[in-house]
């Protein structure tokens, strides 16, 4: 299912952080040692631990290394400098590899970003802690299974499980092949760090999910701890340790922890408020005193997947749409890679309710008017010639929309009344992956998807996993970091409230029940009915 044209969330600038006082997962430990003497007669492994230990303590020497010693310490002329590389453990370290000479300029890690859509590998300088170049496709698993729930569904039948996680290690190791800094060279990359959902963090591991989707939702592991490649499958140096990111529950993993890692909103003193709606939706509040989450299935409408001309963000996906008032309203669009349409994705579907509301082609309830079942966006003639037809936005779409749309108002709310915060105190809004990176300000402002506020305070995160992984493969601290923010946060599970379903039903409004909540949009409707007279 490889496909290079899918398009990568990029790590944003504004998410990107430069990280002092590297501590990566692997180390390179350059060993200037001076050869044997009948006065110092010691053991070659013995000789190579004793020099470590002063930073390291006592570390584990792998039998196989010790059988390569005695070639390497001839090539070496008994004598002379040694790099040695070191893999974090649980508790410790271990060797994983002895070289000739002094190495540590060549020293690589990879950020894994594992979502259920699309995967993203990062080649990481462990010695700068600079990207070197990134490679993404959509995950193997997705014709075994469009979502978490039909692949935790699939994972419950004969050989679901070992399928399922052949499919994902078959996407991450084309990925790695890729990016290997020499052909066939993949052993030179010696550690790993993976943002990923707590489902596809379980599918990588082979571990049964069955228990992810039933109550009281509890998964087999919340946090791995430090595995090694070799025992997940991964074609990089087998003893490359591999760090997932830990989980808080079923429906709150490891890419949201990294996402509240890069944000920095736990370290924060006011209020601020996290989003990332993809295949699922996750949103967290909080501060630097506590952290409150919830999460729900909410994002197929954005990401193409329940619309009659939705797809992904490809070329040929209208992403932008203006409609020019009039008696015949005119649409203007434009395509990812500039060709003729072949659909629409979740920018351009986000675009299109936007301009449809403030011209006054659809109710506040989103309804078209005059009793339309569509609004025609590109004519067939103008069309990708093996389209063939109309794209239009039917009635239909709409409603997808707003159900998304109302599911991430409904939850947010919940959200704030539970822990007792209203809307005028959050400071900041921070919009995570393809949410946060692809949809139109204004437009999701407009709707009610994002939030009526300052727009400086609106932060796009892009792809806040990947950098998530990214600086807990590059830092001890980061990683020590995301297992605190495991510990103070409070998950809020939305199947058990009731008032989720009354939240949802009266969100579904343009923008939001309480047009007050949006004093910007209000500003535009009356602007736009002042132009019209």
């Amino acid at each position: 299912m490889s496909n290079p044209e899918v398009e990568p969330v990029i790590l944003t600038g504004q998410s990107r952080t430069h990280l002092e006082n590297l501590e990566p997962l692997s180390r390179k430990v350059f060993l200037p040692l001076s050869g044997p003497t009948p006065r110092d007669n010691r053991a070659i492994a013995d000789r190579i631990r004793q020099a470590l230990a002063p930073d390291y303590g006592r570390v584990a020497f792998p039998l196989s290394l010790m059988a390569e010693l005695p070639g390497l310490w001839l090539l070496n002329n008994a004598r002379g400098p040694l790099t040695v590389t070191l893999a974090e453990t649980e508790n410790s370290w271990r060797i994983m590899d002895i070289e000739a000479g002094d190495t540590r300029r060549n020293h690589l890690g990879l950020a894994i970003d594992i979502g259920t859509t699309t995967v993203v590998v990062y080649l990481v300088d462990l010695a700068s802690g600079e990207i070197l170049r990134h490679a993404p496709d959509y995950n193997g698993q997705v014709p075994l299974g469009e979502d978490i729930l039909s692949r935790i569904r699939s994972a419950a039948e004969a050989e679901g499980l070992e399928n399922l996680r052949q499919a994902v290690l078959g996407t991450l190791n084309r990925l790695i092949r890729r990016l290997s800094p020499a052909p066939g060279d993949t052993r030179a990359i010696s550690a790993i760090a993976i943002g990923a959902n707590t489902t596809m963090v379980h599918l990588l591991l082979g571990l049964n999910p069955a228990s992810i989707a039933k109550v009281p939702y509890t998964p087999v592991v919340n946090n791995p701890g430090i595995l090694t490649a070799a025992e997940i499958g991964l074609e990089v140096h087998p003893l490359a340790p591999v760090y997932c990111l830990p989980s808080v529950g079923s429906f709150l993993g490891g890419d949201v922890v990294a996402g509240i890692l890069v944000s920095g909103l736990h370290r924060q003193t006011e209020v601020s408020l996290f989003v990332d709606i993809g295949t699922n939706g996750e949103i967290v509040l909080g501060c630097a005193d506590w952290l409150a989450a919830c999460a729900g299935a909410a994002g197929p409408a954005l990401e193409g997947g329940v619309t009659t001309f939705g797809m992904r963000a490809e070329p040929g996906a209208i992403d932008r749409v203006s409609i020019l008032p009039g008696g015949s309203p005119q649409v203007e669009f434009s395509t990812i890679g500039n060709i003729p349409a072949r659909g629409i994705c979740g920018s351009g579907l986000v675009d299109t309710l936007a301009e449809l509301f403030l011209h006054g082609l659809v109710d506040r309830r989103a309804h078209l008017l005059n009793g339309q079942e569509q609004f025609l966006l590109v004519p067939r003639a103008e069309t990708d010639p093996a389209l063939d037809r109309d794209i239009a936005v039917s009635q239909a779409d709409i409603d997808n929309l707003m159900a998304t749309k109302g599911a991430v108002n409904a939850a947010i709310d919940l959200l704030l009344e539970n822990v007792g915060c209203s809307w005028q105190e959050i400071h900041h809004f921070y919009a995570a992956g393809a949410f946060g990176q692809y949809l139109p300000v204004e437009s999701a402002i407009a709707i009610g998807l994002y939030p009526d506020l300052p727009r400086a305070a609106i932060i796009r995160l892009g792809n806040s996993s990947g950098e998530g992984a990214r600086q807990a493969l590059l830092s001890r601290a980061k990683r020590l970091e995301a297992e605190a923010i495991c510990s103070k946060l409070t998950y809020f599970e939305l199947n058990a409230e009731p008032a989720f379903m009354d939240k949802f039903r009266s969100s579904k409004f343009l923008p939001h029940t309480d047009l007050a909540r949006y004093p910007s949009v209000e500003k535009r409707l009356a602007d736009q009915k002042s132009s019209e007279l």
